[in-house]
């Protein structure tokens, strides 16, 4: 990805509803969404110029506002729209779209009951998330210092902007240390997730992964299970320990931005990359791509 900051660059952001040149993509430093982190975002890949599972994105962004008390003043269908025009616009066709929502600046406060709602969508492209040639033989990961919350203490269902602080945080911290990510544990001590995707594991043909029940039930999460499952693969939902990666063999995380990537250290655990994950990583970049639209009589042959 270029290293040209992403105020300076070139194209258009869908903003409220317009499309604005990049440049032009403003919101006052007064912003509540900027003070408060009353923002909900998506983050969204297209491939061969078809954004992958943008309704169910686009849904998810709707019901992360609702629950962290806003509206979106846009339909399901308008922002679907919206999410193909600007990728168009930017003459993309493999690329990343990042719709967010945010309360405006009409009060300043903790409370912001009357605050306009603002959204805009961007798209750029976005290549491999991790290093390719480090993501081949698995990134390496460190143990976080921050733990996902009690659901009791923040709206863990809802892609909300301020869930990602502890994630920047853990990211840093392991970036620093040479890791490429890092694993956040919950607030019990069971394993949850790395610090934007979803993670698996392998012991004895069986794949492995936490509940959910205190961070997002990924789109590529959801993706990944159908696809083992039609595989034919044992896939167990469970809470795991952190001891409990002794014993097991592979790891891989998955998410929007990070696809399927194998993993091969997490803090004192080793791991080995192996058939089930390189299956899986075929099958998801498989299933990502375009169909061809079939005519009816072809359908019906």
């Amino acid at each position: 990805m270029s290293g040209l900051p992403f105020d300076q660059r070139d194209g258009v952001i869908w903003f409220d509803g317009e499309m604005v040149a990049w440049a032009d993509a403003k919101l006052h430093v007064l912003t509540h969404g900027l003070h408060y982190a009353s923002a909900v975002f998506e983050g969204e890949r297209a491939y061969g110029g078809r954004i992958f599972k943008l309704d169910e994105h686009t849904r998810r962004l709707r019901a992360s506002a609702e629950i962290l008390g806003f509206d979106i003043p846009y339909s399901v269908e308008d922002i679907n729209r919206a999410c193909e025009e600007v990728l168009a616009a930017n003459h993309l066709v493999d690329g990343y779209v990042r719709p967010i929502a945010w309360r405006g600046s009409e009060m300043m406060g903790v409370s912001a009951q009357h605050n306009s709602i603002h959204l805009a969508i961007a798209a750029w492209e976005w290549p491999s998330y991790f290093d390719p040639a480090q993501r081949l033989k698995g990134i390496r990961l460190d143990l976080a210092q921050w733990r996902r919350p009690d659901p009791a203490t923040a709206p863990a269902k809802s892609k909300a902007a301020g869930l990602y602080m502890i994630c920047t945080l853990s990211k840093h911290a392991a970036e620093r240390k040479g890791y490429a990510d890092a694993l956040m544990l919950d607030w019990r001590g069971y394993v949850a997730e790395a610090t934007g995707a979803n993670v698996f594991f392998v012991k004895d043909g069986v794949i492995h992964t936490p509940t959910p029940d205190c961070f997002l039930d990924g789109i590529t999460r959801r993706t990944v299970i159908d696809l083992a499952r039609r595989r034919g693969y044992e896939l167990i939902e469970r809470h795991i320990m952190p001891e409990e990666m002794n014993d097991l063999s592979e790891c891989f995380i998955c998410g929007t931005a990070a696809e399927v990537t194998p993993v091969s250290e997490i803090g004192p655990y080793g791991f080995v990359p192996g058939e089930i994950t390189k299956t899986l990583m075929e099958d998801y970049l498989a299933e990502v791509q375009p169909r061809a639209e079939m005519s009816p009589m072809a359908a019906s042959a």
